[in-house]
Order: C-alpha cells, then structure tokens, then sequence
C-alpha cells in the first residue's frame, strides 16, 4: 500500500504504530500562578551529548476543549523550565491516569496518586516514584503545522539528572544503566504499550579511513532464517 499523509484518513494512526517502540516523556511542569502539571508524551527523545539536549513534541490545543491551551506547552514557554521523569513499568498506570485533559488549577500528581520531589536547579517538582529525573531549562519551542492542529517542539537542556543508585552500575568502559532495573516502559499505539525485558546486543561495527571495505552481502542475506 501507498499512502499519502495528507489524504489518508487517521494517518496519524498509521504513523504512530509504526515509529514504535517510543520512550516516554513524563513532563512535570510548573505554571506562573504555582500549579503543578504532569503529562505522558510519547513524541520524544535525546537528540545531542553536549550541551546535553532532548526534544518532545506536544499541540498547542487540549483536545476536547473549545479554547484550552495545553498546559505543559503554556507553562514550558512562560517559566522557561521543565523536569523529564521516566516512565518505568511500575508507574505507568500512574502516568496512564494523568492523559485526560483536566482542568488547569489541577494537579495530575493528586489524581495519579505521585509523590513530588524537590529539583536542585529548576522550581518544578520531579516525580519521586521515577528513578530517572532530567531538570531542564528551555532552549526553544519550534512550532510545527498550523492550528488547530498546531504543534510546539520543545527543546530542553539537561541541567541536572537524577538517577536512582541501583540503576547504574560501574562497567569496565565506565557508568552504564541496567535495564533490567530500570524497567522502562515503551509507548506503541493506540492503548497498547510494551515492556523492555527481552534484550539483545549487536556489536557496532567500525571503520577507519583507509581501511578495506568490508564485502558486500547479497540482498537478502540480512535477513534472519525461516
């Protein structure tokens, strides 16, 4: 099948149950008034090492709602600061609880039942139940589309990072994270999400300039057995 996005119904159904498995950012934010928000975002990810620097995705608009801004957006672009926890499997029907659009002088904390954390650099909250935490400062909202179905890109830097201690372990080239401590939690679509406990390894090939060129593979010969 073919598709074109801009004449294909639903797409974005289509486009999300196949850009798959997504991390999720649970985005805790605090509004100039002092209320805290928290909110699950699946358009997410690290995208650069130094300055370290991350990206998600959110509308402008609350779904189900004639006027509403979203408010991690709203709050992000007023105050300048964020915090990323990670979604683990123990609290993702927390976050799940925290994706209806509520009110704005509401706290997602209160109905998720999640406990708020001090930040070191930043005035928002982290999630205390998330054994990672990223505190971050505003670099730029870029605004992807038009409405009503706007977006803002929102890119932070990472100013300080919470890790819990039986995440990380001292390995022979330095801190890694065990994954099996972790316990992340992997966004598909629709309501299906999935766990991260079956994992392999694949050897990152190298090559240095100058360097025989490894031989070519017949196409198909990637492919796994029958």
């Amino acid at each position: 099948m073919i598709i074109d996005p801009k004449t294909f119904e639903r797409f974005n159904l289509i486009l999300t149950g196949v850009v798959v498995p997504r991390p999720i950012a649970f985005v805790s934010t605090r509004s100039t008034d002092g209320v805290v928000n928290l909110a699950p975002y699946s358009f997410f990810n690290a995208v650069a090492y130094n300055p370290p620097t991350l990206v998600f995705s959110s509308s402008r608009k609350a779904p189900g709602w004639d006027d509403k801004r979203k408010d991690t957006l709203t709050n992000i672009e007023e105050t300048g600061e964020f915090v990323v926890n990670v979604v683990v499997d123990p609290i993702a029907a927390a976050m799940n609880a925290t994706a209806a659009e509520y009110p704005s002088d509401v706290s997602e904390f209160s109905i998720a039942g999640l406990t708020e954390a001090a930040s070191e650099l930043v005035k928002t909250p982290r999630v205390a139940e998330s054994p990672v935490n990223m505190e971050c400062r505003l670099v730029q909202v870029v605004d992807i589309g038009e409405q009503p179905h706007q977006h803002g890109l929102v890119i932070g830097e990472i100013v300080r990072m919470h890790v819990r201690d039986d995440v990380l372990y001292e390995g022979p080239n330095g801190w890694r994270v065990n994954h099996q401590a972790l316990q992340p939690t992997g966004r598909l679509a629709g309501n299906a999400y999935c766990r991260t406990d079956d994992v392999y390894e694949l050897i990152r090939p190298s090559y240095s300039q100058g360097e025989r060129l490894p031989e070519e593979r017949a196409p198909g010969a990637g492919r796994a057995a029958d």
